[in-house]
C-alpha cells in the first residue's frame, strides 16, 4: 500500500469513529535518540567498562538482574546485565525491569532529567573543573565556566507539575512562547480540519515533552533534516524531527499529532516511547537537547475553543492550550509520578 492510500484510510477512520489500529515502529528509529550525540556515544563505551567490571566482581547482582528480568529477546546491540543497559533501546522492545526490580528508579526522582544525566555529569563535570582549575590559576575568569556550569545544570531540570484534571482539555507538549496557530484545511492522520499550535523553546526554558492528552501511541515518525532556527516556520518542514501520532483513550477518540523538531542548537531529540503504549494526560514521553520546537496538530471541532495567544508563555502539562466539549471522560486532578524512561 502507498503512503498517499495508507494516509487516506487513516483519514477515513479518524472521519468514522473507529479506532487505529498500533502501527510497527519506524524502522529508522533505532534508539530513543536516533540523531546519535557525542555524550550518547561515550554512556554506551562506558557500559562496555561497567558490564566487565559486573561480570568480573558482581556475578550475584548479575544473576539476580537475569531472574528479574522480563522479556524474551535482547534487542540491544549488546548484552543486557540490569535496567541502565536498555536506558537507550527501551522503545525497541525485547528486555525489561519492572520499576519494581529496577535499582535505578531513583534517578527519575531526581529534579533533572534522566536521559540527561550522562550531559549533566560529563558537560556540567567539565565545566566544574574549569572552574577550580581557573580559580587557582586566574579567579577573574572562573565566572565563564561557572555560568556555563549553572546553565547546563539548569537546562536539564525536570520540575514536577500539577496536571489539570477537567474534561475535554489539552495541555500544551512542552514549555515555552507560542509562535504559530493556525487553522489547517485538512490533516491526512486526523481525517479533516485541524488547528496547529508551535511552541518555541529557548534554552532557558524546561525541555521536557508531555502528552497533551490521556492517549495511546499510534504510530511515529523519524526525518532527517536540516538544524535551522526554530524560530522560523520553515524548521517545521525541514529540520530534523519526530512525530509522535496519538489517540485518545476515551470517546470520541480523538487523533492528534505532536512533533518534537530540533533547532539551530539543539541537535538531539530523545523519544522513549513506542507504539502501543499508553500515555497519561501531561505523562512524559521525551525531551530536545537545548533550543527546539515542538507543534501539536489536533482535530477542529464545533465549540473547540483555543485558550492561548500568539506570544503567551505556556508550562508543559499544566498550560491549557485548547478545551473541547464535556463529552471527554471525567478525571482528576493528580500530582505528576515523573518520568519512567
Amino acid at each position: 500500500m502507498t503512503q498517499q492510500s495508507t494516509e487516506q484510510v487513516r483519514g477515513g477512520e479518524a472521519a468514522s469513529g473507529l479506532r487505529l489500529a498500533v502501527e510497527p515502529l519506524d524502522s529508522s528509529i533505532r534508539s530513543i535518540q536516533p540523531g546519535g550525540g557525542v555524550c550518547m556515544r561515550i554512556e554506551l563505551g562506558w557500559g562496555y567498562v561497567r558490564r566487565w567490571w559486573l561480570r568480573r566482581f558482581r556475578r550475584s547482582y548479575v544473576r539476580r538482574m537475569e531472574t528479574l528480568r522480563q522479556g524474551d529477546e535482547n534487542r540491544c546491540p549488546h548484552p543486557v546485565l540490569d535496567p541502565r543497559d536498555v536506558k537507550f533501546y527501551r522503545n525497541q522492545g525485547g528486555y525489561r525491569w519492572d520499576v519494581a526490580d529496577d535499582p535505578f528508579a531513583w534517578r527519575d526522582r531526581l529534579p533533572w532529567a534522566r536521559v540527561g544525566l550522562a550531559e549533566l555529569v560529563l558537560l556540567g563535570g567539565g565545566c566544574l573543573f574549569l572552574t577550580l582549575l581557573a580559580v587557582w590559576l586566574y579567579w577573574p575568569v572562573s565566572f565563564v565556566p561557572a555560568v556555563l556550569g549553572l546553565f547546563i545544570v539548569s537546562f536539564f531540570r525536570n520540575p514536577r507539575r500539577r496536571i489539570p484534571g477537567e474534561p475535554g482539555l489539552v495541555v500544551a507538549p512542552a514549555d515555552g512562547k507560542v509562535v504559530a496557530i493556525e487553522e489547517l484545511p485538512h490533516d491526512d492522520y486526523l481525517g479533516g480540519r485541524a488547528v496547529l499550535i508551535g511552541i518555541f523553546l529557548s534554552i532557558f526554558n524546561v525541555h521536557m515533552n508531555r502528552s497533551p492528552v490521556a492517549a495511546r501511541v499510534i504510530g511515529m515518525t523519524y526525518r532527517r533534516g536540516k538544524f535551522l532556527n526554530a524560530l522560523r516556520p520553515a524548521s517545521a518542514q525541514e529540520n530534523e524531527q519526530i512525530a509522535v501520532r496519538l489517540e485518545e483513550n476515551a470517546p470520541p477518540h480523538r487523533r492528534m499529532i505532536v512533533r518534537q523538531i530540533a533547532g539551530a542548537i539543539a541537535r538531539r531529540i530523545v523519544c522513549w516511547v513506542a507504539p502501543g503504549e499508553d500515555l497519561d494526560r501531561g505523562g512524559q514521553f521525551g525531551m530536545i537537547k537545548l533550543g527546539s520546537r515542538t507543534e501539536l496538530v489536533m482535530p477542529w471541532e464545533p465549540g473547540l475553543e483555543v485558550c492561548v495567544r500568539l506570544g503567551d508563555h505556556v508550562r508543559a502539562g499544566s498550560s491549557v492550550l485548547a478545551q473541547y466539549g464535556a463529552e471527554s471522560s471525567q478525571s482528576e486532578s493528580r500530582p505528576d509520578a515523573g518520568p519512567t524512561a
